[in-house]
């Protein structure tokens, strides 16, 4: 048992109370329209706003493999982006998956959601355009939220 809820469904809509953190991995290159994040930009438009506009300022923020930013979509709902993706996948390059950055990111989510005292929902995160592989991504989530006592549930997008 790994502590994690697995469900199908739609992880842009937990149908849990309270807090509620929506966290997914994005590159480090300011890409942002492939996977995922087409089904938070259907939702919300202000993520991809905040992500652009911290790719735009990032000699002067911190956006590197390991960040995190929270974004307030409604009252007691957030969108994490995790940068654990070091550019994106062309032709025959290796996958941009960074695993150590996924780990770092959790550990920064984590405490944001301590502070709000929030569950955390999120896709297979790192294992779409990222390329990763669950089998390697799933341990990082138990370490840095489960074992923090930090309710996860990952979402298989029902066809």
């Amino acid at each position: 048992m790994t502590g994690i809820t697995y469900l199908r469904g739609d992880a842009t809509a937990p149908s849990v109370q309270g807090a509620k953190i929506i966290a997914h991995v994005c590159n480090d290159i300011g890409g942002w329209g492939k996977g995922f994040v087409v089904a938070l930009s259907r939702r919300w438009p202000r993520p991809e706003a905040a992500y652009r506009a911290w790719h735009r300022g990032r000699a002067a923020n911190d956006l590197a493999l390991g960040a995190v930013q929270v974004v307030r979509v409604e009252p007691y709902v957030w969108v994490a982006d995790m940068i654990g993706q070091r550019g994106i996948r062309t032709g025959s390059e290796g996958a941009p998956v960074r695993y150590e950055a996924i780990g770092t990111a959790l550990g920064h989510l984590a405490g944001h959601a301590a502070v709000l005292d929030a569950s955390v929902h999120m896709p297979r995160i790192g294992c779409g355009l990222a390329g990763g592989k669950w089998s390697r991504v799933e341990p990082l989530v138990v370490e840095r939220l489960v074992a923090r006592g930090i309710s996860v549930t990952v979402y298989d997008h029902a066809d």
